[in-house]
């Protein structure tokens, strides 16, 4: 009765605990997770998905926006792939419907890990422990990019952070938040911030205008505009995720806030037209601490070595 007491409290709460992955196929994701390590998908031999999503880092790259091919500039911040099975779409504009469309974009992007489906598909097939994992997974004499996005997208499903100090809470651990985090709970929800910030990922089901109350100064792409063509969704982002903000700094789609501290103040004043105090402000960090949930565990993938005939990387070229 007490569990089931739990259970209900933390469903009237705007935000829910992590749940973990419903069903998954085990031979698809330790395919997947050696995909997602493997910087022989690109071009120059060096980039692989875990470049930009680094597990070991909140599942980004900490920096404002991503370093592609050549040291070119990306245009926009890396999303954290922690707890992306949860988003309502991929990539900042939702231009992917979900994981398995997006993995196949960073691999054929000139400006990320610029190789082409095809020479990337030339290179699997070349190696005969990915021949006999991909026959067995998928039971075809074939490899095609439609397995190596399901397999890495089969591997992401897997990266949910669940057990954070704030879902022991929410499941009735009362101990589990101080004073402090708990009142900047209650701002969170008080000032209007559960709005666009709520359910299991704390974020990733909507797409929001940046800037409602007074315009961002930052950056600013089209958005969900390029994806549309509506000019209503001119300057609409994915709500990002909140699950393990702390580790994923920098924030926004252009990777200009720093710190916590001056994310909470931009967003404040940008999209609820508050301008909290620095005790308030502290409050609320201190809650956005407590949603680092437990991070995936697991041995690093030992890759299959290439053959005689794989095609070499061309890193200068």
């Amino acid at each position: 009765m007490a569990l089931q007491g739990a259970v209900q409290a933390a469903s009237d709460e705007p935000i829910q605990p992590i749940k973990p992955p419903a069903s998954i196929n085990v031979g698809m994701v330790e395919l997947g997770k050696k995909l997602y390590f493997d910087p022989r998908l690109s071009k120059s031999g060096i980039m692989s998905c875990n470049t930009c999503h680094n597990l070991s880092m909140g599942g980004t790259d900490n920096i404002p926006t991503s370093v592609g091919d050549h040291w070119q500039q990306g245009p926009i911040n890396a999303p954290t792939v922690l707890n992306s099975s949860l988003n309502l779409a991929q990539f900042w504009d939702g231009r992917a419907a979900d994981l398995k469309a997006q993995a196949g974009g960073p691999i054929a992007n000139p400006g990320e890990m610029a190789f082409t489906h095809t020479l990337a598909i030339n290179v699997l097939e070349s190696i005969p422990a990915y021949v006999r994992e991909f026959k067995m997974v998928f039971g075809k004499n074939k490899i095609d990019i439609d397995q190596v996005t399901l397999a890495i997208a089969e591997f992401e499903k897997t990266l949910v952070t669940p057990n954070s100090r704030f879902d022991q809470w929410l499941l009735g651990n009362k101990a589990a938040l101080t004073q402090q985090e708990q009142e900047g709970y209650a701002l969170f929800k008080d000032s209007g911030c559960v709005a666009c910030h709520n359910g299991e990922a704390v974020g990733g089901n909507s797409f929001q205008k940046m800037g409602i109350v007074e315009p961002y100064k930052g950056k600013m792409s089209d958005g969900r505009a390029a994806v549309t063509g509506k000019d209503e969704d001119r300057f609409n982002f994915k709500v990002p995720t909140l699950r393990n903000v702390e580790m994923t700094y920098p924030y926004f789609h252009d990777g200009a806030a720093n710190t916590l501290t001056e994310a909470v103040d931009v967003m404040g004043r940008l999209q609820l037209g508050k301008k909290f105090t620095k005790d308030e402000n502290a409050k609320i960090v201190a809650f956005l601490k407590t949603l680092t949930g437990e991070q995936p565990n697991f041995t690093l993938p030992i890759l299959p070595p290439s053959s005689d005939t794989t095609p070499r990387p061309t890193p200068f070229k």
